[in-house]
């Protein structure tokens, strides 16, 4: 049984959020994209491009793609749904801070997040 919004066989987009990356900007926690392994900036990061990404696209359902975490959450409903596992990596690398990436991230980075 699939879930809507949930393709198991997409890898993820990178190491990091895709946005940022491109402008040089900066995340607290990743998030990926459970359908096409777009990986985006959580909700208390300063541009919170994982959300962006799905009422751009209509991908409905994120995965924490944070070391340790294996929740998913469907952005429509609001709530937390279950998921397939992901093809790998299912984490940034364990080296990357959070927030990151390392030497983009301001001194007073606890006051830019939501």
């Amino acid at each position: 049984m699939s879930t809507p919004g949930i393709d198991p066989s997409v890898p993820p987009s990178g190491s990091g959020c895709v946005e940022c990356e491109a402008s040089g900007g900066w995340w607290f926690h990743l998030r990926r994209c459970a359908q096409c392994g777009h990986v985006g900036c959580c909700d208390s990061s300063p541009s919170q491009h994982a959300r962006g990404h799905a009422a751009e696209t209509g991908h409905p359902v994120i995965r924490s793609f944070e070391p340790g975490e294996d929740w998913f959450w469907d952005f429509p409903a609001d709530r937390p749904v279950r998921g397939a596992e992901l093809a790998g990596p299912q984490h940034h690398p364990l080296d990357q801070p959070a927030p990151g990436p390392r030497g983009r991230v301001p001194a007073d980075w606890q006051r830019h997040l939501h």
